[in-house]
């Protein structure tokens, strides 16, 4: 499995083939379109991120000491962005999602060239991934 830093760094290169920001929103949106479809049974109300515009749902699950996580979303753009974080954590293990510096958002430039509401939205899908890393590490540390 590549580290969270690597998986950044990946993300990073490949928006920089983009010249113009219509160019990264459409690999933005190409990303959300490749997204796998989450289990219709995790889009419940507990799984739905608060503070987003958009309708967003998240889960998670733990394995063999990794955290693993689906995300949908109903609109392209924001489904993309969760695109890049499930691509980024998901089969990490719950220490070094909780430990790892987001570098990757301001490196390819999305914090200036989103909406406030979007910016938000990232940060709540961001938020909710770190409260469930720390959530499943807690939970394996007990047993």
């Amino acid at each position: 499995m590549a580290l969270i830093a690597d998986i950044q760094q990946e993300i990073v290169e490949e928006f920089s083939l983009f010249d113009t920001w219509e160019e990264k929103y459409e690999y933005l949106i190409d990303l959300g379109k490749k997204l796998p479809a989450i289990d219709p049974l995790y889009k419940t109300e507990e799984n739905k991120i608060k503070g987003c515009q958009s309708q967003v749902w998240m889960h998670s699950e733990y394995k063999d000491g990794h955290v693993f996580f689906q995300a949908d979303s109903d609109a392209m753009i924001v489904k993309g962005l969760a695109g890049m974080l499930v691509r980024v954590f998901s089969g990490q293990k719950p220490a070094d999602i909780v430990g790892a510096p987001v570098t990757f958002i301001d490196d390819i430039g999305m914090t200036s060239h989103l909406a406030q509401t979007r910016s938000n939205g990232l940060r709540a899908m961001l938020k909710q991934i770190k409260l469930d890393a720390l959530a499943w590490q807690s939970k394996s540390s007990a047993t």
